[in-house]
C-alpha cells in the first residue's frame, strides 16, 4: 500500500467526513475581518473569545504604525537567515530590550516561538543528557526533545513530587534540563515555580520556562512567571513568543550571554530559517514599549478574565484550575464539546473546541481566552449566550 492510499483509508478520513457532514467541523474558519474583540466570518459578526491577543495590541496604533514604517524602510522580508544576511539592527535592538525587560544578560530572536523551543532544546542537550518535562508542556517542547535525540522523561501535570522522583532517578553525572510552561495554554493554570526552582538547584538541573502565555499576562508590566513569583534570577532560561501579547510573529530565548552565543551557532531551526520579517520585528518591539508605557492593560486583562471566569462558574461550567486569561470549559465528551461549540457559534460567540488527540480521552474542552480590550458589556453578552446554551442540555 502506498502512502497516499494508506492516508485515504485511514480512520481519520471517515471520521472527519462524518463531522463535516454533520456541520460540526470547527477548524480553519476564514476570518474576513478582525478588529480584536470581534471578527467577521461568512458575513456574520462574532464576539472573539478564542484569541491569544491578550493585551489587544494587534490594533494598537503604535504597533500598527511601527510595522508599516519598518516595512516601508526594509521591505517585506530579510530573505536570509540570521546567521547570514538576515540580521537587522531591529533584531539586535529587540534582543537588547527583551533582555533588559526580563532581567537577563541576553536574548535571541527566532522566526517563530515553535522554532525557539526546537532550536534551544536541541542545541543545549546531547548524548547522555536528560530532559524532564511536564505532560502538558507545549508540543514544540516535546518536539525539541525528540529533535535532540536524548532521553525524555515526562511527569504528571504540575506534580512537584513526581518531578522530584524523576530528577532523583537521573544519573548524577547526566546533564539535566527541566522545561515547564509558565502558563499552560489549555488549562490556564500556572507552573509552581517556587517549588520547582529548589528542586532544580538541588539536583543540578537547568530550568527553562516557556512563557508564551505568561509574558504580558503575569508579573510587573507583564514580565512573566518568574517575575510573578519573584524568581527572575532563579530561572535559567525564559522562552517567549511574539504571537500572543506581542501582537506579532516570532519568538525568543533569554538567558546567560555565553549560553545564547552557543545556541545561535548550534540551533538548526535558527541557522537554517529566514529571520523574522522587519514588520513583525518592529511590531514586537513596539508592543514591548506599550507594555512598559501602559501597565493598566495588564490590570484590565485580569479584571476581564476574573469577571468571565466567575460568571462561567456561577452558570455551572467547569473551568478547572485556571487563574489567567486562558479559561478552559471542560465538557469531557468529544461530541458534546462540538455540539456546544456549534451552539455558541450560531449565537455569535467564537470559542476553540479542543478534542482528542490534542487532549487525553474524556478531557475535551472549549478553550476560551480574554483580552484587555474586551468590554464588560461584551463579557456579559457572552455569559448570557453561555447561559442560554446551558439550558439546551446538549
Amino acid at each position: 500500500m502506498d502512502l497516499f492510499t494508506r492516508i485515504r483509508r485511514s480512520p481519520f478520513q471517515e471520521e472527519a467526513k462524518h463531522v463535516i457532514e454533520a456541520g460540526l467541523y470547527p477548524y480553519f474558519l476564514p476570518l474576513e475581518e478582525t478588529e480584536g474583540t470581534e471578527v467577521t466570518i461568512d458575513g456574520r459578526r462574532l464576539l472573539m473569545l478564542g484569541s491569544n491577543n491578550y493585551l489587544g495590541l494587534t490594533t494598537h496604533p503604535k504597533v500598527r504604525q511601527a510595522c508599516i514604517e519598518a516595512t516601508e524602510r526594509y521591505g517585506t522580508s530579510c530573505t536570509g537567515s540570521r546567521f547570514m544576511n538576515g540580521t537587522l539592527a531591529l533584531h539586535r535592538l529587540l534582543e537588547e530590550r527583551l533582555a533588559d525587560f526580563l532581567h537577563k544578560e541576553a536574548a535571541l530572536v527566532f522566526s517563530t516561538g515553535y522554532q525557539a523551543n526546537l532550536g534551544t532544546i536541541a542545541a543545549l542537550v546531547c548524548h547522555d543528557d536528560i530532559t524532564i518535562i511536564d505532560k502538558e508542556d507545549h508540543a514544540s517542547i516535546v518536539d525539541g526533545c525528540l529533535l535532540a535525540h536524548v532521553s525524555m522523561r515526562r511527569f504528571p501535570h504540575n506534580d512537584v513530587d513526581a518531578l522530584e522522583r524523576a530528577l532523583a532517578g537521573c544519573p548524577a553525572e547526566a546533564g539535566k534540563l527541566v522545561i515547564v510552561d509558565g502558563v499552560y495554554s489549555m488549562a490556564g493554570d500556572i507552573a509552581p515555580l517556587p517549588q520547582i526552582v529548589p528542586l532544580c538547584k538541588r539536583f543540578g538541573a537547568i530550568l527553562m520556562v516557556d512563557d508564551a502565555h505568561s509574558i504580558g499576562v503575569l508579573g510587573d508590566h507583564g514580565r512573566g512567571t518568574a517575575n510573578f513569583f519573584g524568581l527572575d534570577s532563579e530561572v535559567d532560561l525564559i522562552m517567549g513568543t511574539f504571537s500572543k501579547s506581542f501582537a506579532s510573529l516570532g519568538g525568543f530565548i533569554a538567558g546567560p550571554r555565553d549560553v545564547l552565543f552557543y545556541i545561535q551557532h548550534f540551533a538548526r531551526p535558527f541557522i537554517f530559517s529566514a529571520s523574522a520579517s522587519p514588520g513583525n520585528t518592529a511590531a514586537a518591539l513596539a508592543a514591548l514599549e506599550v507594555m512598559l508605557e501602559e501597565p493598566e492593560r495588564i490590570v484590565r486583562l485580569r479584571e476581564v478574565a476574573d469577571r468571565f471566569r466567575t460568571g462561567l462558574q456561577q452558570l455551572g461550567y467547569d473551568t478547572g484550575s485556571s487563574a489567567t486569561p486562558v479559561v478552559p470549559i471542560y465538557l469531557h465528551d468529544r461530541d458534546r464539546t462540538l455540539m456546544i461549540w456549534k451552539a455558541l457559534y450560531q449565537r455569535g460567540v467564537y470559542t476553540n473546541p479542543v478534542i482528542p488527540p490534542a487532549v487525553p480521552p474524556n478531557q475535551s474542552l472549549l478553550r476560551t481566552s480574554c483580552m484587555a480590550t474586551h468590554t464588560f458589556e461584551q463579557i456579559d453578552r457572552a455569559l448570557a449566550v453561555f447561559a442560554e446554551v446551558r439550558q439546551l442540555n446538549l
